[in-house]
């Protein structure tokens, strides 16, 4: 099964290069047939006296229009004449037709494009630990400009080429152009090594079935779905998502809060919207081996080495504590709560995480 879903991803990256790999095989089978048919003919004419070196050079100098002179035996006949001037005829039609091709995919921008796509698919293909995004509208481009300022790896997903070339122009991501409700686009965003899918499609349909082969095919993946209609809210839960997010309730409780705690707001606001702000709240995990393992909030100092405060912690029975204290001893598979400049933050999940990650 796993073989024939890479099959499958295989397949859609290579789809999106076939017609130019196409174009530029029939090229060079041209060229080779006008170069293979050249050289056979003045064989046949020179007979055994025409070696095959020869045979070759003069049928390059004659479709190149070079014409040293005429070193086969026998192509100063009329025969051989005749012969030269079909040859020159074909070869300088071939060689037009090859760079009229070529210069078209230069200027046109697909080989390019082709190109740019490959090393795309590469990079994606050398992804782990990352984020997929399906949908680059106005709410997928706010999640991935929050993934990027928190040091994330994420990939577009979209079947916008044009919006994806901004959302990747803009924040520096990789993109795959693609149906994201297919299986095909999903497995060449690397879901099978993704830590987490976003959904946020135009329709709750789509977003559904995002959900439903996302989830076949990572079931470990941390999957979160928009919710257009309320209704939907319990069925993208069935499917499999682990959060469903209702735009339209989330403005509402914000509209209240502007109204009720608006300093509070403030604060917030500027800490995600403000490009100057690098400070945020991130949850980290203890690794089994992680060297914090075991050891208390007081002796790690980490306000002291890293410049990040620990909020609260989730313990391994689903509790949250609120201010834990100094001598607070962390466990594996507890879960911090801190607050910090996004590159402290990630240096303390990379001390929270396993020393052979």
């Amino acid at each position: 099964m796993q073989n024939s879903r890479r099959s499958i991803a295989h397949e859609l990256m290579e789809s999106a290069h076939e017609a130019i790999r196409w174009r530029l095989r029939n090229l060079a089978m041209l060229i080779i047939g006008v170069l293979l048919t050249g050289t056979a003919g003045y064989k046949l004419i020179g007979g055994e006296k025409a070696g095959w070196i020869d045979c070759l050079y003069m049928t390059v100098i004659t479709v190149l229009t070079i014409g040293y002179g005429e070193v086969v035996h026998g192509a100063n006949t009329d025969v051989g004449r005749i012969f030269t001037i079909v040859l020159a005829i074909c070869g300088v039609a071939a060689l037009g037709y090859a760079l009229s091709t070529v210069t078209a995919l230069l200027v046109e921008g697909e080989l390019a494009s082709a190109l740019e796509r490959r090393r795309m698919m590469k990079e994606i293909k050398g992804l782990s630990e990352h984020y997929i995004v399906c949908g680059a509208g106005r709410t997928g481009e706010h999640i991935i400009e929050e993934l990027v300022k928190m040091l994330h790896k994420v990939v577009a997903v979209d079947i916008n080429e044009e919006r994806l070339r901004y959302i990747s122009d803009a924040y520096n991501v990789p993109f795959v152009v693609g149906d994201a409700t297919h299986e095909a686009t999903l497995l060449s965003a690397g879901i099978e090594r993704a830590k987490g899918l976003f959904t946020a499609l135009d329709t709750d349909p789509e977003n559904l079935y995002v959900v439903l082969i996302a989830r076949s095919i990572n079931p470990k993946l941390r999957i979160v779905a928009r919710a257009i209609d309320p209704k939907a809210h319990q069925r993208l839960l069935q499917a499999g998502a682990d959060i469903v997010v209702d735009p339209n309730r989330i403005g509402g409780l914000q509209m209240v809060s502007e109204m009720i705690h608006p300093t509070v707001v403030s604060f917030l606001e500027a800490m995600m919207r403000d490009p100057r702000c690098t400070y945020r709240f991130d949850e980290v995990t203890i690794a089994d081996d992680s060297e914090m393992a075991n050891k208390s909030l007081r002796n790690l100092h980490l306000p002291e080495r890293l410049g990040v405060l620990v909020l609260a912690y989730r313990d391994s029975e689903g509790n949250l504590i609120y201010q834990p204290s100094p001598e607070t001893t962390l466990k594996p598979g507890m879960t911090l709560i801190a607050y910090g400049d996004v590159h402290n933050l990630k240096r303390l999940r990379e001390l929270a995480g396993s020393k052979h990650a």
